[in-house]
């Protein structure tokens, strides 16, 4: 896991870890052979046991930088607690243009924190995004 701020000042450090920790117990119970859809509804499960808001494939909007209007939306697998953006991956390898393109969500959208986790490997892997709504070139923040 890598972030460009100090631990101290990790932003969403308790709902991350608890999301992290959702993360290995789906994996520890499923392990890598299933498709993303089973680990959707996994996830779900773990996150309703732990008590973690989410909802799944909640469309979040998209704003140009230039402008700052609304360009239109994206389905991420789950925001949580309306801070933190999911997407799933079941695949041996995850290229690194999904996480390019995790990035590129956080830039646009008024989310600064995303996780691309893959299920799909022999070991759990996931990767935590940040993208201050303060570096964001965009004027309007809904």
């Amino acid at each position: 896991m890598t972030d460009s701020v100090s631990s101290d000042k990790l932003i969403e450090k308790e709902l991350s870890y608890q999301i992290q920790g959702a993360f290995f117990e789906v994996y520890n119970k499923y392990g890598n052979a299933y498709k993303e859809s089973i680990y959707q509804k996994a996830l779900e499960e773990e996150f309703t046991q732990k008590k973690i808001p989410f909802i799944p494939q909640k469309a979040i909007l998209i704003y140009s930088l230039e402008t700052g209007k609304k360009l239109g939306s994206y389905i991420p697998d789950f925001v949580i607690d309306d801070k933190i953006i999911i997407e799933i991956k079941a695949q041996s390898f995850v290229p690194k243009a999904f996480e390019m393109q995790l990035i590129s969500y956080l830039k646009v959208s008024k989310y600064e924190v995303g996780y691309i986790v893959n299920f799909g490997d022999s070991k759990l892997e996931f990767r935590r995004r940040i993208y201050t709504n303060n570096r964001k070139n965009f004027r309007v923040l809904h």
